[in-house]
């Protein structure tokens, strides 16, 4: 150890589309050829590129944001032969480093159009937005939302091993289940395969068309494997235990993070990036048996911004939604409220609604549930640390604030402010944060 240079296992390119490159793939499936053999007990690096496979540029028009094709998403770095892995056993991924390409220091958050991806808070917010963050060192900052500056958290969004043909078929039935039972106007509640631009890594044609037609999305996290969970925790130095369910593991990775909020609330809402992640495997034999685990569990790492004891401004949040409807026990509502209460706050400072909802989505905010048992109202918490900014942003001083310049961030061309609605999900019966109609 320490003699010769950590191996590279995959490397990426970003002179080439990502649906040309053998060593990704966009859909979960067993049979997707490997990219790579890792050694049970070995270090290696994976380079990884965003989850958008490039879509997103770095510049001032949020048109790439608006028009993205989600069909493509996520490419991911694998699948990878853990040698010794076997069905029940728990794969144990030490999280060694996690880095920006040095040719590429920056990142973007987004904002979903409505009509094409949404977000957590699109019923209020149906506009797409961008920010581009430049990166020095550990810190980022965005032309888009100035007066801001923080340490990123970095870490990857989706860690997972392949399912086998009989979780995929759990995952498939249960998902098509809850499409089936769908009665929402106008929300899609789960994915089902797309054979819509599958890439399958270097599998044949044949085969390519056969994980098109079964292959799952890689959109939500999965009980029994983890994938999309989104944990800004899961940072250097972090350990994760991954139930494998077929020989050598099939190991994915990517949609790396230079920092995010709790909740990604807008969807897009990490710092997303290009990056490299290192990452030691150990093969533990048995060990979903011994452990008697049903879902992935992690040890945080020792790497974390410090924000001191009082350095947070925390929010509130209930299960009643911005129209005055009461919810039973609705952690989503509750949560939406608390972000809105955030953004009501910070506007007196000269922040849009729009630069504020993309800046608790990539900042490292503390998301809480504080409360689930006193019916009717969940209560939700989100911590704002306010060394992130520049000036004072305490209650003390809120009070008497004045509006700064704070610019803008992007829209799409030829927009200069992205809508504000007040009546999205009124008199609705169900609730997705606050609202969502029936079909007829």
């Amino acid at each position: 150890m320490g003699k010769t240079a950590i191996r590279t296992v995959c490397e990426v390119s970003f002179d080439k589309p990502a649906a040309e490159q053998p060593q990704l793939h966009n859909r979960w499936h067993p049979d997707i050829p490997f990219a790579g053999s890792i050694k049970d007990g070995e270090t290696v690096k994976i380079e990884c590129l965003d989850w958008t496979g490039g879509q997103i540029l770095n510049n001032d028009s949020a048109d790439d944001v608006k028009n993205v094709d989600l069909t493509k998403v996520h490419y991911l770095s694998g699948p990878f032969e853990i040698e010794g892995a076997a069905p029940g056993d728990l794969l144990l991924v030490e999280i060694m480093d996690v880095q920006p390409f040095q040719d590429q220091p920056w990142g973007f958050t987004g904002i979903f159009d409505k009509s094409n991806g949404g977000g957590f808070l699109d019923e209020i917010y149906p506009s797409a937005a961008k920010a581009i963050w430049d990166f020095e060192g550990i810190y980022c900052t965005s032309r888009h939302i100035p007066h801001v500056k923080f340490a990123g958290l970095i870490h990857p969004g989706i860690l997972g091993c392949a399912p086998s043909p009989q979780v995929l078929d759990i995952w498939n039935t249960r998902e098509a289940e809850l499409i089936a039972a769908n009665k929402l106007a106008d929300r899609d509640v789960a994915l089902p395969p797309q054979p819509i631009n599958i890439h399958a890594g270097s599998a044949d044609p044949e085969l390519k068309a056969k994980i098109g037609r079964e292959g799952a999305r890689t959109i939500p996290g999965r009980p029994e494997h983890g994938g999309n969970c989104d944990i800004k925790n899961l940072s250097r130095g972090s350990k994760v235990y991954l139930p494998v369910h077929v020989d050598g593991a099939k190991f994915s990775v990517g949609d790396l993070h230079f920092s995010q909020g709790d909740g990604e609330i807008s969807f897009c809402g990490a710092i997303e990036m290009a990056g490299i992640i290192t990452i030691n495997f150990k093969v533990i034999k048995n060990g979903v048996a011994d452990l008697a685990l049903k879902s992935p569990i992690y040890i945080p790492g020792p790497v974390e911004p410090q924000f001191g004891p009082g350095r947070y401004i925390y929010f509130e949040g209930f299960s009643v939604d911005q129209h005055g409807k009461q919810h039973y026990m609705d952690v989503t509502v509750a949560y939406r409220q608390t972000s809105l209460r955030v953004i009501e706050y910070l506007r007196r400072f000269g922040y849009s609604d729009y630069q504020i909802y993309l800046l608790l989505s990539c900042a490292p905010i503390q998301g809480h549930v504080a409360g689930i048992v006193d019916i009717p109202n969940a209560c939700t918490t989100m911590g704002l640390p306010i060394d992130i900014f520049d000036f004072d942003v305490s209650p003390a001083t809120a009070i008497t604030a004045k509006k700064l310049d704070m610019g803008a961030c992007a829209f799409e061309t030829g927009v200069t402010e992205g809508k504000v609605l007040t009546d999205g999900g009124k008199n609705s019966e169900v609730s997705f944060g606050g609202g969502m109609t029936y079909k007829e």
